[in-house]
């Protein structure tokens, strides 16, 4: 008790050093159990905005999409009007057919083309630097064993 605050001090003291440790170790797991808690709920909160994000992002591909393709009918109209054609509507839709043929046909040769020289996929900068190092490694090794047998003879450096 300490002198003039009237308020008499926890038991703390008298306890042995097994219920310490006890009492330690109990609020130790306690301890981890919030964090593992608050971790979660942390990890579900992130879940959550990730799939909303996901949700929106797929929505707006999907707006897209139809917007492309709005924007390719609009265009065999355009071509079809500029061209000032009235019997053969399909010309316009026959051009723009064409040209997305043509581009898929340049970007299957350019994917091809970028995908052969890719392939394997192997670290070959990788490899070879550590090939170098491996000789680099036994040639000092062979020198070593060089200097250590002249030692032995007696012989200076």
């Amino acid at each position: 008790m300490t002198p003039g605050d009237g308020i008499k001090p926890d038991d703390t003291a008298d306890k042995g050093l097994g219920e310490i440790v006890a009492e330690v170790s109990d609020k130790a797991s306690q301890l981890v159990r919030e964090e593992i808690e608050l971790a979660k709920a942390e990890i579900q909160e992130k879940i959550s905005k990730l799939a909303k994000g996901a949700a929106v992002a797929t929505a707006a591909g999907v707006f897209l999409g139809f917007m492309f393709a709005f924007l390719l009918h609009t265009l065999a109209w355009l071509i079809n009007d500029a061209l000032d054609v009235t019997n053969a509507i399909w010309i316009g839709f026959g051009i723009v057919t064409g040209l997305l043929l043509l581009l898929a046909a340049l970007a299957g040769y350019l994917a091809s083309r970028w995908l052969r020289s890719g392939s394997p996929p192997t670290p070959d900068l990788a490899i070879e630097e550590a090939k170098r190092t491996a000789e680099q490694l036994e040639w000092q090794g062979v020198e070593r064993d060089q200097v250590g047998r002249t030692l032995e003879k007696g012989e200076a450096l």
